[in-house]
């Protein structure tokens, strides 16, 4: 069940491009200015090994099939450039080739029990159409499904509550890289990779010119010369589960997004042709509800690299946590050549019993949702979902009835990148 016309979730609704690093990093990377102009992608990530595969890396191998995307690698620093409607393409193709049912524009709105199972309601052009599962599997993001069918959550950081910013994010073409990249050489203090323009901003910024809650551009390099896809809208204080804020956001948005590209074509050298040829359907959410988990992932579990013996899904992308108040970002990098374990526990919400959630909105804490919230991370809990989902059908157990061994060795048979027999190395708790 698809809520928009198309699959892909953030990745197309949203265009949140590139994806980012699902690689561990064994070398950290010395910043080099040279050709950073020219490059558009991520500089700070040094070698390392994927530690995200299964599904992904289909996906991915067929985008490259198609020219859709550029595998990772050290010149991308990692990320995967991709272009959203190859991707949307390449999604339909799997999903025919699983022989999966799929039923666009339909929003789920009610949860009810059903006899061995849940009764949903989705909200649809021809009426309300209700979907008796034996398992469900919420990959709202939002953690609506389960929400509604009572299971327990968490919204925002402990302190007051706050979400991390919400960003409208933007494609534009006619994009000349030689002429940035002339700029980027003649002010090298002015640009670090993907992100800068920090004078350009202010001078802006004091003419009345642009009124952003952020202190530079952000804009990755995509697999196509003459385009670029810019990260730089931001709407702090707005919740994506609050239709009111959500409304807000989109228009605010889309303000924001006027000016930049304004900004950009009279003050940016290489933009002066350019053009947005594309913007969110959807704007960016990045942090709504966290649902609670038989485990709640903590920040110093990410840090610590930590091991559990029920994992199904790792990661190694650095906390990064967006300022919820306005400007200013926190990175903190998992241990050099080291990886996190995702707990299947975090899938399982506490309360309920046949459901399952998989992506942002997984159990953990808000320090913890920073990292494993990016789409490689997503794709791997959303494997392990669907096959736990899948194994308890057919064995006819709840996802909770299910040795956690069943479903790691699923996940090895379709290539997932597991870690088995490991013992809990204890070095979590303080719930950060």
């Amino acid at each position: 069940m698809e809520r928009y016309g198309f699959l892909g979730g953030n990745a197309t609704v949203a265009l949140v491009m590139p994806l980012m690093s699902f690689h561990n990093e064994h070398r950290q990377a010395a910043f080099d200015a040279a050709g950073d102009g020219t490059r558009l992608l991520p500089t700070d990530h040094g070698e390392g090994e994927p530690v995200v595969a299964g599904v992904l890396w289909r996906l991915l191998d067929r985008l490259a099939e198609r020219g859709g995307c550029v595998p990772p690698s050290l010149e991308t620093g990692y990320t995967v450039p991709f272009d959203p409607e190859v991707f949307k393409l390449v999604l339909l193709d799997l999903l025919d080739e699983a022989g999966v049912r799929m039923l666009f524009h339909s929003f789920a709105s009610a949860c009810l029990p059903a006899d061995g199972g849940w009764r949903v309601v989705f909200e649809t052009k021809s009426g309300p159409v209700v979907i008796d599962a034996g398992v469900v599997v919420d990959a709202t993001g939002d953690g609506d499904v389960a929400a509604a069918c009572g299971a327990p959550y968490e919204i925002g950081r402990p302190e007051d509550g706050l979400v991390q910013p919400m960003t409208l994010m933007f494609r534009v073409a006619d994009f000349l890289r030689p002429r940035f990249a002339e700029y980027v050489r003649a002010h090298p203090d002015q640009w670090r990779g993907v992100h800068g323009l920090w004078d350009l901003v202010e001078q802006a910024t004091a003419d009345g010119e642009l009124r952003l809650p952020r202190e530079d551009m952000l804009f990755f390099g995509t697999p196509h010369p003459g385009e670029v896809s810019v990260n730089s809208t931001r709407v702090t204080r707005a919740l994506g589960t609050d239709v009111w804020d959500l409304s807000r956001a989109e228009y605010t948005a889309r303000r924001q997004l006027q000016q930049i590209d304004h900004f950009l074509r009279h003050h940016v050298p290489g933009f002066e042709d350019s053009y947005v040829v594309q913007s969110g359907t959807h704007i960016g959410v990045r942090e709504t509800r966290r649902i609670l988990g038989e485990y709640q992932l903590t920040g110093h579990d990410i840090l610590a690299a930590r091991s559990f013996p029920d994992a199904v899904a790792h990661g190694a992308y650095p906390v990064d946590i967006h300022n919820p108040r306005g400007t200013g970002t926190v990175l903190k990098r998992v241990p050099r050549g080291r990886f996190y374990d995702i707990p299947l526990r975090c899938l399982l919400p506490r309360g309920t019993e046949r459901m399952l959630v998989a992506g942002r909105c997984i159990s953990g804490t808000h320090v913890a949702h920073s990292s494993y919230r990016v789409m490689p991370i997503a794709m791997a809990t959303g494997q392990a979902a669907g096959v736990c989902a899948a194994l308890a059908v057919r064995l006819g157990r709840t996802p909770r009835e299910l040795p956690y061994a069943l479903v790691q060795q699923e996940l090895l048979r379709q290539g997932a990148r597991v870690r088995t027999g490991a013992e809990d190395d204890g070095t979590g708790g303080d719930h950060s």
